[in-house]
């Protein structure tokens, strides 16, 4: 067996390689029958000082696998520029699984899907409007190429015939469900090679009935199926033997929850009938991947959106909470504890002892005593005839203002063709209606305008989405043209509004409403997780710390966002609140629960 030289801390620690394959029909540890039981993971969604605390709850639920995708986007910002820093140091993440006793599946895509902002891929990739992503174009397969080169250096070394953890390397990510073109899957398959992803077992992994399409001869294949129904891990496998009849048999996604949309319930699914079929592949031998273990959050503005490629949208929120056996918070559920039972049963090793969690806290009402008007801190406009799209400005998330002038005459119905994904509409400054690309609304009635009059157009990117065939056209803003009265208007002035930093804005202590940013703190004496109840704001985002903790949106289910104690500070904690229509007087309060429950009515405006 051979002996690799590892760096750790600066010191050369010799570290022995093995070997992780394919027997028959299992897998094999140096030979011996491996049974992998693994959870899934992604160390964006997870604050770094937590990591490996939520691994322990892992190893302590029976785990001895975690699985994680890695998202090219967080990586690759801007086209060469790389960022694997604090919560982007996947190999860190990585060497800690392997520090407390966890092997690793790699998901490196490039595309992830997983309810991730655009599948994970950068939206610069849309610049180009000829570029076809997740196919075999140059123009996406060209800088695919560089990504994933770029990636083996920072993860290839960390394979278990290097010494490291990674045992399995998927190639792409249930392509079956997108299309049937081995030609490309070939193309990954080599870009991964080429990049050292040679000392792990490479796979793919697809829905049951998908396998044909998206999986190669040479390979392995893993299938993704959940558990909601009775004997639904028996039908998934009988599928996977009719076309794989000689294994390996792994459930590489077994759904044991579920994600959530704005304006729909929160998840609750079925821990007894997701026990019984886990319960029926542990006893079978099959190896199995919770999809998700932890789910986490999906800060920022990092959240994707699903759509039937015919028309429809469904953003999701940002909690990742999953209804997963450890809850966006790392806490233990019931459904943790069942699993865990079920697991030490099966394979007869004791797990170690739950780690405790430290309670949450309360944390004191913050007032917003100070304000900045969204319109009176505007950068510097980019002019063009026709709308441009936010890909075309160099801008991937947050919002983006058009203005034109109107005629006097100007009246009738406008309609932005192709709207990504919900826009305010203002006549000189007054909102007149939103529109919103989830209740497929790209039309209203503007009322006569008197004189010359300014039509401003603020739009939010939503999240673009990240399943199936729309994938290709998710460019955010305005993505064709606007029209009045069935005529294209034109001569934009286009507002750049990425919300970076809000904390650069002119802020003062008077009124603001509209689509204002607030300011405001409170203090704390001692430290914890807390939730921040959302509940008196309409539709934005919040800042805790200049982290940024994600959107805010009336329509629910979710009312609170997760606020770890590592990004909290003991004396002053500063708060900012973006509100598309906010009120003076709105506060916020931590609670030590989340509410991310079923959603309240509509607001007439906030829809």
């Amino acid at each position: 067996m051979a002996t690799f030289l590892l760096c750790v801390s600066g010191f050369a620690k010799p570290v022995k390689a093995h070997r992780f394959t394919v027997e028959g029909d299992h897998f094999a540890l140096d030979g011996k029958p491996f049974q992998v039981i693994s959870g899934e993971m992604h160390y964006p969604r997870t604050p770094r000082a937590y990591w490996r605390q939520r691994l322990r709850m892992a190893r302590a639920m029976g785990l001895n696998t975690i699985t994680t995708y890695v998202f090219w986007n967080v990586h690759e910002p801007q086209p060469g520029v790389y960022d694997f820093s604090g919560n982007n140091d996947v190999a860190e993440f990585v060497r800690e699984a392997q520090q407390e006793g966890l092997y690793v599946i790699l998901r490196p895509g490039p595309y992830v899907c997983a309810e991730w902002e655009f599948g994970g891929y950068p939206s610069w990739l849309l610049k180009d409007h000829e570029t076809v992503v997740r196919a075999s174009d140059p123009k996406f397969m060209v800088p695919a190429a560089k990504w994933i080169a770029r990636l083996g250096k920072e993860l290839a070394p960390l394979q278990i015939g290097n010494g490291g953890p990674i045992i399995l390397t998927q190639v792409e990510n249930e392509y079956g469900s997108f299309g049937s073109d081995h030609a490309y899957m070939e193309q990954i398959h080599k870009l991964l090679v080429d990049a050292g992803f040679t000392r792990s077992q490479l796979y793919t992994a697809d829905g049951p009935e998908q396998v044909s399409n998206g999986s190669l001869p040479e390979l392995p294949v893993g299938i993704n199926f959940g558990g909601e129904e009775e004997g639904a891990a028996e039908q998934a496998f009988t599928k996977l033997k009719e076309v794989r009849p000689n294994g390996p048999f792994i459930n590489s996604e077994y759904w044991a929850g579920w994600f959530d949309h704005w304006g729909a319930d929160h998840a609750n699914t079925h821990a007894d009938k997701q026990a019984g079929n886990l319960q029926w592949m542990l006893s079978h031998g099959y190896s199995v991947s919770f999809y998700m273990f932890h789910g986490g959050t999906s800060f920022g503005f990092m959240n994707g959106a699903n759509s039937d490629g015919k028309g429809s949208y469904e953003p999701d929120v940002t909690s990742y909470d999953y209804d997963s056996a450890l809850d966006e918070s790392g806490r233990p559920t019931p459904k943790y504890f069942t699993f865990r039972d079920i697991i030490a049963k099966s394979t007869g090793v004791t797990p170690p002892p739950v780690p405790e969690v430290a309670a949450a806290i309360q944390t004191p009402k913050t007032k917003f005593v100070e304000a900045a008007s969204l319109w009176k801190n505007l950068p510097a406009p980019l002019r063009s005839e026709h709308p441009l799209s936010m890909e075309d400005i160099d801008q991937s998330y947050g919002y983006i203002l058009y203005r034109t002038k109107l005629k006097s005459d100007a009246q009738g119905e406008l309609v932005i063709d192709q709207l990504h994904s919900y826009a305010q509409v203002y006549l000189d400054g007054k909102l007149i209606g939103t529109l919103d690309r989830r209740l497929n609304q790209d039309r209203l009635t503007l009322p006569p305008v008197g004189g010359d009059a300014q039509l401003d157009i603020l739009v939010e990117n939503t999240g673009r989405v990240n399943f199936g065939k729309a994938i290709g056209g998710e460019r955010a803003g305005i993505t064709n043209q606007v029209t009045l009265a069935g005529k294209e208007l034109t001569g934009w002035e286009i507002y750049s509004l990425p919300m970076t930093d809000p904390s650069a804005l002119k802020f003062s202590n008077e009124a603001c409403e509209g689509a204002c940013f607030y300011r405001g703190n409170f203090e704390l004496s001692a430290l914890g997780d807390t939730f921040l109840n959302t509940s008196e704001f309409a539709k934005g985002q919040l800042w805790l710390n200049g982290h940024n903790m994600g959107r805010i949106w009336s329509v629910g289910p979710q009312k609170t966002l997760y606020a770890p104690a590592p990004w909290l500070l003991k004396g002053r904690n500063d708060v900012v609140v973006f509100d598309l229509q906010g009120k003076m007087g709105a506060s916020l309060r931590g609670s030590d629960k989340p509410e991310l429950g079923a959603p309240t009515k509509e607001s007439p405006v906030a829809q």
